[in-house]
């Protein structure tokens, strides 16, 4: 009797050891994170705007003469100011057409300084030097929201001509640190508000839950509910004018407990291979093995027979084939593999990254990759 008490007993204990170990190992997974860094308020948003305008005082590196709206672009700016002149007649290098791209972000109040972004839009060589003349951001509404104009800080550069040249990173595009001025109030008021939405970047069920959860508990007042995987919806709310603000700092910076998804990202361009650390396999074998086949072609001379009046000097052709198969390798994984285990496999018998990429892809539309799998 007592022998089995203490068979039991040791039973009991391993199998409690195990769940602590699961858990233990399921805790050091997930991962603690702050509510404003997976989250965002509905309605709060960045908005993109976009000009075009004129590059002035580059060093002969502008647009050439192909390029015509330059040319008839710098041509109407000179009439409104009173120089009447043909575009035709105007035969200038330091002068670039360009787009003027910027982001309004929220909340943006007029006279609000904005980094712009400046692209070349013809052949100019380099905006290096160059001063970005007055130009208007509109947004997707085609309405003017901000102004651009000054200096560009350019992160490269190009020299020589013609074959002899060099370039470095990307000369046609610099970047005008504070040179946009917004000029129309765009910001969403909160005042008065008594629902907010929080919208997770990554949707989620149990992250919806717990940062209600979360919230709940740092107000003391049931208020916060999950609505779906993304959305979490805040009711009831003061509608006193700095109610909704002070809420959005209260909670902000509260903590909630993320497990990250198995998802394994694949770039087919570059070879790239993202994969989080909780995507597993089941068992699964692999092979892999190279077909190499060469058709080579030699130019030879066919000469005729000697004292032969009928016989010229002719180039042939001669072609010849050959094939090589290289001996089937094989990689073994056993279920609960990491994909890590798999790249590590891959790697040992020499497969290139486009090898890698095939075989994931294979690996998933087999069911064997035990998570989400997606190609840029």
């Amino acid at each position: 009797m007592t022998h089995r008490l203490q068979s039991v007993l040791l039973l009991v204990g391993t199998t409690l050891l195990f769940s602590l170990g699961a858990r233990a190992a399921d805790e050091q997974q997930a991962r603690l994170v702050r509510l404003k860094d997976i989250s965002s308020v509905e309605g709060v948003r960045d908005n993109p705007l976009i000009g075009y305008g004129l590059v002035v005082g580059l060093k002969g590196t502008g647009d050439s003469q192909q390029t015509i709206f330059t040319n008839q672009t710098l041509g109407n700016i000179l009439n409104r100011m009173g120089v009447s002149i043909p575009p035709t007649a105007i035969l200038v290098h330091n002068v670039a057409a360009v787009f003027v791209t910027a982001t309004l972000p929220p909340f943006a109040q007029p006279g609000m300084h904005i980094d712009v972004t400046v692209s070349s839009v013809g052949d100019a060589k380099s905006l290096m030097g160059g001063i970005l003349m007055l130009a208007s951001l509109n947004g997707p509404d085609g309405r003017p929201y901000a102004m651009a104009q000054g200096p560009l800080i350019v992160g490269g550069y190009a020299v020589g001509a013609r074959n002899n040249s060099k370039s470095v990173n990307s000369p046609t595009v610099g970047i005008i640190s504070g040179g946009g001025i917004v000029e129309r109030d765009t910001s969403v008021s909160l005042e008065g508000v008594k629902v907010l939405n929080l919208l997770l970047r990554d949707p989620d069920f149990q992250t919806a839950q717990d940062v209600a959860d979360a919230i709940n508990q740092s107000l003391g007042k049931n208020l916060a509910h999950a609505v779906d995987s993304r959305r979490v919806e805040i009711a009831g709310i003061d509608p006193a004018p700095q109610s909704a603000a002070q809420l959005l700092a209260k909670i902000e910076d509260l903590t909630v407990r993320v497990q990250p998804a198995a998802k394994v990202i694949i770039s087919e361009r570059t070879g790239t291979i993202v994969m989080g650390g909780d995507v597993t396999l089941s068992a699964c074998s692999i092979l892999h093995g190279n077909l190499t086949i060469n058709v080579v072609t030699v130019m030879e001379v066919s000469q005729p027979y000697p004292n032969s009046a009928k016989g010229t000097t002719e180039v042939v052709p001669q072609t010849s084939v050959s094939a090589g198969e290289t001996a089937v390798q094989s990689i073994k994984l056993q279920a609960g593999s990491t994909v890590e285990d798999l790249v590590k496999g891959l790697q040992s018998i020499g497969a290139t990254p486009s090898d890698v990429v095939s075989i994931i892809q294979a690996i998933q539309a087999d069911g064997a990759l035990n998570g989400s799998l997606e190609v840029m």
